[in-house]
């Protein structure tokens, strides 16, 4: 922390002219206000050791000297020693605790920095009592607050334990800002790294970490079946240069990558954010993704949602609350050579925003539970981490502190949470006493701070009658608001996937690529799920040809009724989506029971509730000449009537291509 420009002013009047005046100090003897000034010379010109010997030489002859107690206590600071400083400026205050008021709040501070919270509250308490400066005493009462806080956070910690990714991931040199796919699979991360290994081995940590000896790159690491960290490799392809690389994000499934570059010759500013996606060959060459995002300011850190359209970002640009705050933006597009592109800038506002620095936004998978770092709420010292939950109305709760040893007196940032809720990564030393190697650790998240956990369903797409892998896009809605949860895209070379799914809601997937018919899919999350079973799905799609059908998963009646419940819309949109974009395309839809009941009465019901959403997509503005409809009662069961889930599968509607 700063001294007290009081204490700087004092000190600078009593160098003026490098007099020996007694009338200046409060000692009248000459050799030892001799020692006091070469003490405070040898210490100007950076001479620890030396002022320090001749400093207490002086206390030595003149024991209540409290100039010279006044200088060791600022010598002490500056080379970091608190409690040296917290002791010479307690026997300074023992001399005359009127002669200069701002040492209590000096002492306070040590005393914060010494990790002796009561003794610095009860000194900054002292300072309040007998200082009559106003933006003096703001700064004392905002210091009360923090120490309680940092008390109460130290007194009662959080029971966690970290772990190293293991020798894998970590080694001699930094390892920071890891980013991980939801299915914990793949990890990334940013890697200092010596330009000259044979110097680097030579020197070691002499090297100034800066880009004439260290580069930064990126590298990834895969997870073994028991979920070990396998060893690292650098990123094939275009996306490591010779330029410094870092602060990424990757996609959900871990094929999109969005990171901070600096002093590039495309940059709009100092530092902006690039794109680059994950090919057959590799990463390909990053790409600056513009405006809005980038501008001649700094913009760094973004972290790009596993909703699949959101990017968060740090930028110090105006129009904000502060310094450096989180900005998002949401997907608008990509382009024909499949670069996303971004528009609807917004600032996160007020609540989770300050005059400060904010850092390091990640919105976990569940969409409401924001991890972020910042200086400008109340805090451990430096960058501490905090969460914010979003209310379904979409405002931000006041930000939480994450607390101690989660955060520290050091700047803690990048923190990340698995898609189950439970682990959180980042970088550290691993001690707070100590400065070496950043590396990657894990913790297990305190409940009280973890988010709603989240599934996911992961597999491939392909044609169904060659089996050609195709690059589908992905839907996945609340049934209940129409809400778009979540959109993806899967691999262009592979035909993978991965989406998340959101516990707590029933929801419409869609897969769809064009020239083929769309999957319907349905996941009802409502109540509890384990979050340990995620979903495998190989989706085959048909080509658009006759006879080619799909089951609407999501198309719903009551029991012996054919009125649509309104859950169904959200599928019906999807199929007037498919007509309108398939002009010539003629359907028949096709409305099957379970064997409960007569026949009659079946081949009723089934012919009704086609009929209901035949009625329904002529209603959206669908001609009725590419539509027919059709009940056939229990005469068609896909599964054994014998059974509950047999009879599930039996009662369903399906369309067909005619």
């Amino acid at each position: 922390m700063k001294k007290s420009l009081l204490l700087y002013c004092l000190f600078l009047l009593l160098g003026v002219g490098y007099s020996s005046s007694q009338s200046l100090y409060s000692v009248n003897n000459k050799r030892t206000v001799k020692f006091y000034e070469e003490g405070r010379n040898a210490y100007a010109s950076g001479n620890i050791a030396e002022a320090e010997e001749l400093l207490f030489k002086a206390l030595d002859r003149e024991p209540e000297f409290i100039e010279a107690m006044l200088l060791l206590g600022d010598l002490y600071h500056s080379q970091r020693q608190w409690n040296k400083e917290l002791a010479i400026l307690n026997r300074a205050l023992k001399v005359d605790s009127t002669f200069f008021v701002p040492t209590f709040y000096n002492a306070g501070m040590a005393a914060y920095n010494a990790k002796k919270y009561e003794a610095s509250l009860q000194l900054f308490k002292s300072y309040l009592a007998l200082s009559d400066n106003e933006n003096a005493v703001k700064r004392a009462n905002e210091m009360v607050e923090k120490v309680t806080f940092v008390k109460e956070a130290v007194e009662n910690p959080h029971d966690i334990e970290l772990v190293s990714a293991g020798e894998g991931v970590n080694s001699e040199l930094h390892e920071y800002w890891p980013s991980i796919t939801a299915d914990e699979q793949t990890m990334v991360i940013t890697v200092l790294r010596p330009r000259d290994i044979q110097l680097y081995r030579e020197k070691g940590d002499e090297l100034p970490r800066n880009s004439v000896f260290f580069q930064e790159d990126f590298y990834m690491s895969h997870a073994d079946t028991a979920g070990n960290w396998m060893e690292r490799h650098l990123l094939m392809g275009h996306l490591n240069t010779e330029s410094n690389e870092g602060a990424q994000t990757l996609s959900a499934d871990g094929n999109w990558m969005f990171f901070t570059g600096c002093g590039r010759s495309d940059s709009k500013g100092s530092c902006d954010i690039y794109f680059s996606a994950k090919t057959d060959y590799g990463w390909s060459a990053p790409v600056n993704i513009g405006a809005p995002v980038n501008t001649p300011f700094w913009e760094s850190q973004p972290h790009f949602s596993a909703d699949g359209r959101t990017l968060f970002f740090i930028s110090s640009r105006g129009g904000g609350e502060g310094g450096k705050d989180i900005w998002k933006v949401t997907l608008a597009g990509i382009s024909d050579d499949g670069i996303p592109y971004f528009g609807d800038l917004q600032n996160l506002g007020v609540v989770v925003n300050t005059p400060g620095d904010e850092n390091s936004p990640f919105l976990h998978h569940d969409g409401k539970t924001l991890y972020f770092s910042s200086n400008g709420h109340l805090g451990m010292g430096g960058m501490d981490l905090f969460l914010s939950r979003k209310d379904s109305a979409g405002v931000w709760s006041e930000p939480l502190n994450l607390g101690y040893p989660i955060n520290t007196a050091k700047d803690e940032i990048g923190l990340i949470v698995t898609a189950r809720g439970d682990k959180a990564y980042f970088s550290t030393d691993g001690q707070e006493t100590t400065v070496g190697a950043k590396d990657i650790y894990s913790f297990g998240l305190p409940e009280e701070l973890r988010p709603e956990p989240v599934l996911y369903v992961k597999g491939k797409v392909f044609d169904a009658e060659t089996g050609k892998v195709l690059a589908a896009e992905f839907d996945l809605k609340s049934l209940e608001t129409g809400e778009t949860i979540i959109t993806s895209r899967g691999s262009s070379f592979t035909g993978e996937f991965l989406v998340s799914l959101p516990s707590g809601g029933e929801y419409a997937f869609k897969a769809d690529h064009p020239g083929y018919l769309f999957y319907s899919g349905n996941f009802n999350l409502v109540g509890d799920h384990t979050v340990d079973k995620p979903y495998y799905l190989d989706i085959g799609l048909k080509p658009i040809r006759e006879g080619a059908t799909v089951r609407l998963e999501n198309v719903f009646f009551d029991t012996d009724s054919y009125s649509l419940d309104p859950r169904s819309k959200v599928e019906l949109r999807e199929v007037v989506e498919f007509l309108s974009d398939n002009s010539q395309v003629r359907i028949m839809l096709e409305g099957h029971t379970d064997n409960i009941g007569s026949e009659e009465y079946n081949l009723n019901l089934s012919e009704n509730r086609a009929r209901s959403v035949y009625d329904y997509l002529v209603g959206q503005g669908i001609d009725k000449s590419r539509l027919e409809y059709r009940g056939y009662g229990f005469s068609k069961p896909l599964d054994t009537n014998e059974t509950e889930k047999g009879r599930a599968l039996n009662r369903r509607t399906e369309m067909r291509i005619l």
